[in-house]
């Protein structure tokens, strides 16, 4: 089987009283979300499950319309400051939080988040995911940066957990064997929204 695993797209910044922040899509955002059935067309989804996040939820929408399929839910794929009363796109903290965002560009998550309970939560998920799926089947797993980055340094051994940039709308796959071993054949695939990506490099 496949995991395809798609960072959700461009959300909005959002500061509430109200916590936990569930900022929705910017314009820019469902742009690139309406560009990922496109880039998954080569691949046939049996499933598609998302982060109970808004922003992961609206990125699903058009795969989930194109192929006539329903999207669920897990709620163990969110991302690490789901429970905050702020969400600020990273391409925005460098100046807005620049403590966190030097934390996060040197591949560690940010100092409020308890990492091994993170780590424990989200191969929690993905484990369900394979081991509910048939071997012939493909995923769409829609999440989040660090829930992607987190299962990609489980897969490969890393010393870090933020190790690859995750950009807004990417694609990376993984791969299972029949015997059980998985293996990345792509990380943050990212041509079919690469002139709709922010320039925060």
């Amino acid at each position: 089987m496949q995991l395809l695993l798609i960072r959700h797209a461009l959300p909005e910044r959002l500061v509430t009283d109200d916590a936990p922040a569930d900022p929705a899509l910017t314009e820019e955002g469902r742009a690139q979300a309406a560009r990922v059935p496109g880039a998954l067309a080569p691949y046939p989804v049996a499933r598609i499950v998302s982060s109970p996040q808004l922003r992961a939820r609206q990125t699903a929408a058009p795969l989930a319309e194109d192929r006539g399929l329903t999207v669920d839910v897990d709620k163990d794929l969110a991302e690490y400051d789901s429970e905050l009363g702020h969400y600020i796109p990273i391409h925005e903290a460098k100046t807005a939080a620049p403590e966190a965002y030097a934390r996060i560009l040197a591949g560690h998550l940010p100092e409020f988040v308890d990492e091994d309970a993170f780590r424990d939560r989200v191969l929690g998920a993905m484990g369900r995911i394979v081991e509910s799926s048939d071997h012939e089947d493909t995923v769409a797993v829609f999440a989040h940066g660090g829930v992607i980055n987190i299962y990609l340094q489980h897969l490969l051994g890393l010393d870090r957990p933020l190790t690859f940039p995750i950009e807004y709308a990417s694609v990376s796959r993984i791969l299972f064997s029949r015997n059980g071993r998985s293996r990345p054949a792509s990380v943050n695939e990212t041509g079919h929204v690469r002139d709709l990506l922010p320039r925060h490099r």
